[in-house]
């Protein structure tokens, strides 16, 4: 069985993230979303209601698996999960520095574990989370970048 980690805050997840699993899931047997914990990125969402939000998104795919994790390496979490990739989204070319260089590094880490880079569709290019919870906290309508049920948890929240 090939399984990949796709490792990230995805705080909220957006049609980017979707667009790259959906894509990575005619790649491989298994998809892992390994929820990252990123308590220096100030995360909106706990890392339980980040995975509950995903798996109510994929909850018809058996592709994928929901997994969050803190203080571990990925190549780690991959290991731990017969993993053989590293997903990761490329949305712009200051993506592509930080994520060539930890691509890099996970190789000398564990070289038997490959990173595979995905760009989102065009239309999806320029979304991002961090621009998502901005827009929502102005109000601004963010149902073009997200699922229903993330807009509503992203509503509520920023409403409390």
């Amino acid at each position: 069985m090939k399984i990949a980690i796709y490792p990230g805050s995805f705080d909220p997840i957006t049609f980017g993230h979707i667009d790259i699993v959906e894509r990575a899931c005619a790649l491989f047997d298994k998809v892992i979303f390994g929820v990252a914990e990123s308590k220096s990125k100030k995360p909106l969402f706990e890392v339980d209601e980040r995975i509950e939000l995903i798996e109510a998104i994929f909850k018809d795919n058996p592709k994928i698996e929901v997994l969050g994790y803190s203080q571990k390496l990925t190549v780690d979490l991959a290991r731990e999960n017969d993993a053989i990739a590293v997903i990761r989204g490329l949305r712009a070319v200051a993506d592509f520095e930080y994520e060539f260089q930890l691509a890099t590094m996970n190789r000398s880490l564990a070289p038997d574990i490959e990173s595979i880079f995905f760009t989102p569709k065009d239309t999806l290019i320029y979304v991002s989370s961090s621009l998502v919870k901005e827009i929502a906290q102005f109000g601004g309508d963010v149902s073009r970048f997200v699922t229903p049920n993330v807009k509503v948890a992203l509503m509520e929240k920023l409403s409390s």
